[in-house]
């Protein structure tokens, strides 16, 4: 089973655009930035953010994508496994 899932994450990451194609960029660097010394603190467990997480996945919508009220502070665990989990139940 664990093998499986790493072969379709795999395959799925090979078809999927850079991060500079999904548009974090240079703008997105700065207004991340901005964001996390503004929330420094992870909104699920306090602990400092790392991350800034659209609270929506925006899946292309350059609208929702640079929405602010759609973005979270994470800290880089919550992100990677809280958040993930919960995306995975939707």
């Amino acid at each position: 089973m664990i093998q499986r899932d790493r072969e379709r994450k795999a395959r799925h990451d090979a078809e999927r655009p850079t991060a500079r194609e999904r548009g974090y960029d240079s703008k997105w660097d700065r207004e991340r930035a901005a964001y996390l010394k503004a929330h420094p603190r992870c909104v699920m467990c306090g602990a400092p953010s790392r991350v800034v997480d659209h609270k929506t996945p925006h899946k292309g919508d350059k609208k929702l994508f640079w929405s602010r009220s759609n973005w979270q502070a994470l800290c880089t665990p919550c992100h990677s496994s809280r958040k993930q989990s919960q995306e995975k139940r939707r």
